[in-house]
């Protein structure tokens, strides 16, 4: 059988004043295509399905009628976990009308899914963090255990108060009791998890800038090993650049966000990942790229003119744009930049440091008229930066005002 992974969507998301909107409907369209070219029999989507608790209403209507085309209309079963940008209130509420399209939504971790079915596939075996499905033209059962983001209040009802020494053990016991019970080699075994997790001993994997942090310190960190030995294939979410954490054999895999979310992420590929997959055997997975939005760049330049030209010549971009210059940027030279793209989210204007030491900021005479004090003043905060004539001029008529 065929599966599609990914993960992170964060539908409704902005980067500073941007909708990412448009961008997200194209790379929805993609995804969906990506499915039907590949033929594939299942998709996982591993949490964070919008970007906060209350998505609006464009980002709640584009989520549905995703799952429903990547469901083709209930032949491909689709399961989606929520993230920790999710509510899982809401990720739960279409479940009903979700079930008839072949869409299985899964928002809390103890979530048990009532046993039913479609015209397609069945759900022949279900316990809490766990279902079975069989699905029409494919002989062997599927095995999937599942875990939504918890927050700390759901992490305590579900591992008790001693969280932090418990996470991995509890989670890795309760994996290998569902995994033992149920998941054997005559049929698909999978785990998909909304968790932040790393194979034991390797460099700690940094969150997404602007992400909402799940780690804090190592406490919340879970280890790959915690992965019952009958898995063969982990989709998780929360990190945005795909990885394998597993090994070729067995992977834990990080889909990565469909768009470049923060700078901190630029430059970076996006993809799904496609497996094939049959029981008793090693998985074999195909990293997609996904080619739609816009990227994200961040530029460092010495002179106006030669931000106004790169400008030009990349009009479909996102930019963080550093101006390192020996004076501050004036009005003109400002609206010149801005002028020449319609993609900078920060603009940073940085004065090449001069020798400036503590000593002098010591040796400001209080004494003196306020235009002098405050060019003083200026100075002790700009690294011996003197305030141009525009900056002074500003100044003295809010002095006059």
């Amino acid at each position: 059988m065929k599966i599609l992974h990914t993960a992170d969507w964060h539908l409704g998301k902005r980067l500073d004043r941007f909708s990412r909107l448009e961008e997200q409907v194209l790379v929805m369209n993609e995804i969906v295509q990506i499915a039907d070219e590949q033929n594939v029999d299942l998709v996982l989507i591993a949490g964070d399905l919008f970007d906060n608790f209350n998505p609006g209403v464009e980002a709640v209507e584009l989520l549905y009628k995703t799952l429903k085309r990547l469901s083709l209309n209930g032949k491909r079963p689709v399961i989606a976990i929520s993230g920790n940008h999710d509510s899982p209130s809401l990720i739960n509420a279409p479940d009903p009308l979700a079930r008839e399209c072949g869409i299985i939504l899964i928002g809390h971790p103890k979530t048990e899914i009532t046993p039913f079915g479609t015209e397609y596939f069945n759900i022949t075996n279900s316990k809490e963090g766990f279902i079975e499905l069989k699905i029409d033209g494919i002989d062997f059962p599927v095995r999937i255990l599942h875990a939504p983001f918890a927050n700390e209040i759901r992490l305590k009802e579900y591992f008790g108060e001693n969280k932090e020494e418990e996470i991995n053990k509890v989670l890795s016991q309760k994996w290998e009791d569902l995994a033992d019970q149920f998941c054997d080699d005559s049929g698909v075994n999978l785990l998909t998890a909304h968790l932040y997790m790393n194979k034991r001993g390797a460099e700690i994997l940094e969150e997404p800038e602007g992400e909402k942090p799940i780690k804090i310190g190592n406490a919340d960190l879970i280890f790959s090993d915690s992965i019952p030995e009958q898995i063969q294939y982990t989709a998780l979410g929360h990190l945005h650049g795909f990885q394998n954490i597993g090994t070729k054999e067995k992977p834990v895999i990080y889909s990565s966000s469909p768009l470049c979310y923060s700078f901190s992420e630029a430059g970076q590929t996006k993809y799904v990942s496609i497996i094939d997959a049959e029981p008793g055997k090693s998985v074999r997975y195909e990293k997609k790229a996904l080619k739609n939005g816009r990227i994200l760049v961040r530029k460092t330049f010495t002179s106006v003119d030669d931000t106004v030209q790169w400008l030009g010549e990349n009009p479909n971009t996102f930019i963080e744009l550093t101006l390192e210059s020996e004076t501050f940027l004036t009005a003109d030279e400002r609206r010149l930049i801005y002028q020449s793209h319609n993609g900078i989210v920060h603009l940073i204007p940085k004065i090449k440091n001069k020798e400036f030491t503590e000593e002098q900021t010591h040796e400001i005479n209080l004494n003196q008229n306020i235009e002098l004090l405050f060019k003083d003043y200026f100075k002790s905060k700009n690294g011996g930066q003197e305030a141009n004539e525009e900056l002074m001029n500003l100044f003295n008529e809010i002095l006059n005002a």
